[in-house]
């Protein structure tokens, strides 16, 4: 992620800080930077890993998920709640993005599409003001409909077979 992003979103953290009279913590800091060093989607575990092997730095589940609800309401991270996981995104920076969630293996990809971005950019919303957009797109991903080709081919081979 480029550094002026990183140094934009901890002045963010550090004014917001200051402002309530909430103290300063090096755990704060090293998992917003944790959190913008990452990309794509991650959950509680995936950073918390993270912060044990490249930061060398372990905090607690509930620190990391106290930290996290303060970067939502700082509008830092999104959650995304996609089947029956929750994962996390940096979204200082991203106006919007669709995913399309596969409904086998639950796998997430982002999409970038100009035509949906521009669809909502020129939304007028009455007595709301747009921040940006996440859109889920269902379906099955190649990876699997690969597999289920695969499998009812074999199953037609079989019963061939058998006659």
């Amino acid at each position: 992620m480029r550094e002026s992003v990183k140094e934009t979103v901890k002045d963010i953290l550090t004014h917001y800080l200051e402002l309530n009279k909430y103290r300063k913590t090096p755990e704060r800091y090293t998992i917003l930077d944790a959190v913008y060093s990452t990309t794509g989607h991650f959950t509680l575990e995936e950073l918390g890993d993270k912060l044990i092997d490249e930061y060398n730095f372990r905090v607690s589940r509930a620190t990391l998920y106290n930290t996290l609800k303060l970067f939502m309401e700082l509008r830092l991270v999104i959650r995304h709640r996609v089947q029956s996981t929750t994962r996390y995104e940096a979204c200082y920076d991203s106006n919007g993005h669709c995913h399309q969630v596969c409904t086998m293996c639950g796998r997430v990809t982002e999409v970038k599409s100009q035509p949906v971005i521009d669809a909502i950019r020129s939304l007028r919303a009455k007595r709301f003001h747009k921040d940006g957009f996440t859109l889920y797109i269902y379906g099955i991903c190649s990876s699997c409909q690969a597999k289920i080709t695969r499998k009812s081919r074999e199953e037609e081979r079989k019963k061939n077979q058998n006659r």
